[in-house]
């Protein structure tokens, strides 16, 4: 019999219709994927499975978890199932967990609620759970709070919540977006084997296919609020799973740079932040984020920057942008410094511009489009103004498939590739030599990455840019850049052609991310 099984679900909000006809089961023991791009209707499935819906939300059907249908349940009964019959991992722990309360008191709280025990062993039982997801109190303290953990320990306090009452189903939705491949691959090990302790199933939402690939027994693909096509993966034949497939491992055209001269030169940069003090009077040595770094990127070229989360790479982005100060070494473009006596070069950090991870977040929603796309005008000894400024922005955003008419609306009203096109205009209209892409489409589904990637390098071709690529995500880099650097602990640990590194890498560390990237199946 079926943990989970729905049948017929439609969804609609305000009457406007989110889900048609959805239908899919989990048996106990089961990975079953959930797969499809964003508005695909995912997360919406998993929301009506905890009946978590906004307001205005209207549900038919049958959705049957522990015997009950759910969508006849009242609140008060639902609250019974939610953490005892199904638990729930988001994919932004630090948005879910409370910044206030410390990581124990927050396992607790889901024991205090559901069951009659006192807080001293609901604390106990919180410290269970978290060694159960390989956070020993002794290692990690259940007196700490959310921001003084790492991104992949935050996501396993989150899930130790959803299984400390060992809940028969556990739904984790994109529970590994933003983590590096081996703090990914420690998470989704970690799934699966308490998957196979407790004997739940598992309803595993993503947009990676070869995260799914590698861990579901079943595939769900979802379109437009429908189910397309479920089954294992070398069966998968629709023409839209197919082009699913396709863009996982996308390789966008772009032209070879070899002998061209160096547009950006980083010469033994040194950057560090002050060590903690051991006592009122103790000392600690500065540690060294960035430590003695060297390397050129040649004009025109796409160089990668690979690591795992804490190694230096954002940090060393900063520094090339002249947002953060070295305390030795030299940072050139095109042989000016970036920082020279007085400070930073704005001569020269003006033909430098950054497209983060998060769009919305580097945003003013307050301001129009219009507005935000140029913002980097100030730069400019003699920026435009009035139709001239209009022009710009008008140019900045067709350049990247947008409409000129869309700088009058506000960054809300705009999907997530949308938002980064948006991100990428704004860092286009003072015409850049260098662009700095910091893990700018990790958080994109694998059709919108697909697109984005095509963009980058028909405006590399069209305009002359070179591109700085930092990401976690190993697939990507593979398939875009022409060399990759790899950054261990501040220090550059191997470089080289990318295909070179990939297919033979020297250094262990190296290895070890590659071993770690999850990967199709060569039968797909």
């Amino acid at each position: 019999m079926s943990l989970l099984r729905i049948e017929a679900l439609g969804l609609s909000i305000h009457g406007h219709e989110v889900l048609r006809d959805v239908s899919l089961h989990v048996d106990p023991g089961e990975i079953v994927g959930v797969i499809g791009e964003s508005g695909s209707g995912k997360s919406m499935t998993a929301l009506s499975v905890m009946q978590l819906l906004p307001r205005g939300a209207r549900c038919e059907g049958r959705v049957m978890l522990a015997g009950q249908d759910v969508l006849s349940l009242r609140e008060r009964a639902l609250c019974g199932l939610r953490g005892q019959a199904v638990g729930m991992v988001f994919q932004e722990p630090m948005s879910a967990l409370n910044p206030l309360q410390t990581i124990g008191a927050q396992v607790a709280e889901t024991i205090l609620i559901h069951e009659r025990v006192g807080r001293r062993e609901a604390m106990m039982r919180a410290a269970e759970a978290l060694e159960r997801v390989e956070l020993p109190p002794e290692r990690v303290a259940l007196s700490r709070y959310p921001h003084e953990l790492s991104g992949g320990q935050r996501q396993r306090v989150g899930l130790a919540m959803a299984i400390a009452l060992r809940p028969r189903l556990l739904i984790a939705d994109e529970p590994t977006t933003a983590l590096d491949v081996t703090t990914q691959a420690e998470v989704l090990k970690l799934l699966k084997r308490l998957v196979q302790e407790d004997g739940m199933g598992l309803m595993l939402i993503s947009h990676d296919l070869g995260v799914v690939a590698g861990m579901a027994e079943r595939i769900v693909i979802m379109r437009q609020g429908r189910v397309v096509e479920q089954g294992r993966f070398g069966t998968l034949a629709h023409p839209y799973s197919r082009a699913l497939l396709e863009a996982s491992d996308h390789v966008p055209a772009r032209p070879a740079h070899e002998g061209q001269a160096p547009l950006l030169r980083v010469s033994e940069v040194v950057r560090a932040y002050p060590g903690k003090r051991s006592g009122w009077r103790g000392r600690a040595a500065p540690v060294r984020a960035v430590d003695g770094v060297s390397f050129d990127i040649r004009q025109g070229e796409n160089l990668g920057l690979v690591g795992e989360s804490g190694c230096g790479k954002s940090t060393l982005a900063r520094a090339i942008l002249g947002l953060e100060p070295v305390e030795d070494g030299r940072i050139e473009l095109d042989g000016q410094p970036v920082f020279d006596g007085h400070g930073v070069n704005r001569a020269v950090r003006r033909r430098m511009q950054v497209v983060f991870q998060d769009p919305y977040g580097s945003f003013n929603p307050r301001w129009s489009v219009a507005r935000l796309v140029a913002e980097p005008l100030y730069l400019l000894d003699d920026p435009p103004k009035d139709a001239a400024r209009k022009a710009a922005v008008a140019e900045a955003l067709t350049s990247v498939g947008l409409k000129p008419e869309d700088g009058a609306r506000y960054i809300h009203e705009f999907s997530g590739g949308q938002r980064q096109r948006i991100a990428l205009a704004r860092a286009l209209i003072i015409r850049p030599d260098l662009i700095v892409l910091d893990e700018a489409v990790s958080a994109l589904d694998v059709s919108i990455r697909a697109q984005m990637l095509d963009l980058l390098a028909d405006l590399s071709t069209r305009l002359g840019l070179t591109y700085l690529f930092i990401s976690h995500d190993l697939s990507v880099v593979r398939n875009v850049t022409d060399r990759v650097l790899v950054m261990q602990d501040g220090r550059i640990v191997e470089e080289g052609a990318t295909a070179q590194v990939f297919e033979a890498p020297r250094h262990p560390y190296t290895r070890r991310l590659i071993a770690a990237t999850p990967r199709l199946p060569v039968s797909a």
